[in-house]
Order: structure tokens, then C-alpha cells, then sequence
């Protein structure tokens, strides 16, 4: 069974996603294999008084890239875009960067 610190690699603070933090909306990069079940049970686990209701997730292709005469790509990554129920508590670490 995987850990809850290795399902979630880190928040993703962008425009788009700090958008919808209002809606109770928040996006998160994930490991790679992570169902969307374990998806959930990690939010519900690393931040108290949450409840999950959706997660939606995608696979971000990776993307060329060049740095110089240096050409390589990106690496693919997993994001998950997680909704929390009207009730719950907003996760404060969102909450802070508005």
C-alpha cells in the first residue's frame, strides 16, 4: 500500500486552479499510478475535516523543450483536480495564497 505522502507529490498553484478554490476545487500533481480512490482517501487523510466528492484526473503529456542547442522533453505527469463537499472545511494551504 502506498503512503499518503507518496500519492500526492505537491499542489499546483496556477492561475486557473487558484481560480476555482471558491468552488472548493483544488488540483494537485499525483503519483503516476494513484487511482482516483486513493486519490481521495489521501486528501481526506492529510488535511482534517475534508470530504472528498469527485476527483477528476489527467495525464499531462510531456512537451519538447530547449534550453540552448540542448533539445529534450518534459516529463509526464499525473494532475488531479479534487471537489470537496459544500459542508466540508477548505484546505488552508489554498486558502493562504489568496
Amino acid at each position: 500500500m502506498k503512503s499518503v505522502a507518496d500519492i500526492i507529490v505537491k499542489p499546483l498553484i496556477t492561475e486557473k486552479s487558484m481560480d476555482s478554490v471558491g468552488n472548493k476545487r483544488y488540483s494537485f500533481e499525483v503519483q503516476k499510478s494513484a487511482t482516483k480512490a486513493e486519490i481521495a482517501t489521501a486528501v481526506e487523510t492529510m488535511f482534517k475535516k475534508t470530504k472528498v466528492v469527485k476527483v477528476n484526473t489527467i495525464i499531462m503529456k510531456k512537451k519538447p523543450k530547449r534550453y540552448g542547442v540542448h533539445a529534450g522533453y518534459t516529463g509526464e505527469w499525473k494532475k488531479a483536480v479534487v471537489t470537496l463537499s459544500e459542508d466540508s472545511a477548505p484546505i488552508a494551504f489554498f486558502e493562504s495564497m489568496n
